[in-house]
């Protein structure tokens, strides 16, 4: 097992989403609060959007925090890897269907031209370990459920999201090639959609659960006596809660070697359909669930095989989707009101 209570670390999107519960993860760990490094957005629409001070943020966490930084600029890549000894990169665009038909090549530029620069300044910069994680976008759109992570290259992602998908794909190519004429220890991680606090619920760019739990929220606040939603709602998807992937990924930093990308997930599909219903009813919303069908369902399934990253680290999913659902509803909720008794 790697020793990373005394290595410098950079979390690139620490202050995000998902980036706040690593860097916790990694607190928990032992790692000193001074050993870990984050980075935040240039761009500061977006990262009033996806890097939000809370009282969760690293910025009170005590850790360091560089501000104004734009990874698609490789100076900017060398001033954040200065001094570090292992990355884990997950500053990302990122964004629901909607967001994807709009921005896609914003989407692809960004991503693909982010990874890049981070993993070759990394090589560069004799960085000794690089998490780079990409997204169960990446997968054919048709690739047989559960998806293996053997089944990557066989076909074309779905169309939605596949400028996305296939930028982070490039990245998972770029590692295993700088290992092969390199040796640098880059390993990919491919993560279903993630969930829970701390989340984005801005409409334009949410995911499928805040997007959902936002349009009950607002009904029932509004008093409206229906929802309506995109799609036919028989689309499935797996779900990943935000604390167990944190712990996969640092699993990996740990104990994980080798070229081959691993899926990280819970091993559980559900409709879109049956995810309103689970939500209207942990919220108590009895209105009308509608349906545009005029609009897109995504991708008809999505499903990952676990096997690999159990058997290579040792992860598996431990929080309950229902819990995971019901800690998600609590903080939107809470932060709502805070904000509008604010």
């Amino acid at each position: 097992m790697r020793d990373i209570k005394n290595k410098k670390i950079l979390v690139t999107g620490g202050s995000g989403f998902l980036g706040s519960h690593v860097v916790e993860n990694l607190i928990t760990r032992g790692v000193p609060r001074k050993n870990i490094t984050v980075s935040r957005s240039k761009d500061v629409s977006f990262a009033k959007t996806h890097a939000r001070v809370t009282d969760d943020s690293p910025e009170n966490l005590g850790v360091d925090v560089i501000y104004g930084v734009d990874l698609r600029n490789d100076e900017d890549c060398k001033k954040v890897l200065k001094g570090q000894e292992l990355v884990i990169h997950l500053a990302a665009k990122v964004g629901g269907i909607g967001f994807n038909q709009e921005k896609p090549g914003e989407l692809f530029y960004d991503n693909i031209v982010m990874g890049a620069r981070m993993i070759d300044a990394a090589y560069h910069m004799g960085i000794e370990k690089i998490v780079v994680l990409g997204t169960v976008c990446a997968y054919p759109k048709f690739a047989p459920v559960p998806f293996m992570e053997k089944d990557l290259w066989n076909g074309y992602p779905e169309e939605t999201n596949a400028p996305y998908g296939l930028a982070k794909k490039a990245l998972l190519t770029q590692s295993q090639a700088y290992r092969a004429e390199y040796g640098f220890n880059s390993i990919f991680l491919l993560p279903v959609n993630l969930y829970g606090p701390r989340d984005s619920f801005d409409p334009r760019k949410s995911h499928v659960i805040p997007a959902l739990i936002k349009k009950v929220a607002d009904a029932k606040v509004q008093g409206e006596s229906f929802v309506e939603l995109w799609g036919t709602g028989k689309a499935t998807r797996e779900f990943l809660y935000v604390e167990d992937a944190a712990e996969g990924i640092v699993l990996a930093l740990l104990h994980y070697e080798k070229s081959d990308p691993v899926n990280l997930g819970s091993g559980t599909e559900i409709s879109i359909k049956n995810l309103i219903y689970t939500i209207s009813r942990l919220m108590d919303y009895k209105g009308e669930i509608r349906w545009d069908r005029s609009m897109p369902d995504g991708q008809p399934r999505r499903m990952l095989d676990t096997s690999r990253a159990k058997r290579e680290f040792g992860f598996e999913a431990t929080t309950g989707f229902e819990d995971g659902l019901k800690k998600t509803i609590e903080w939107y909720i809470k932060r709502q009101n805070k904000t509008l008794g604010s």
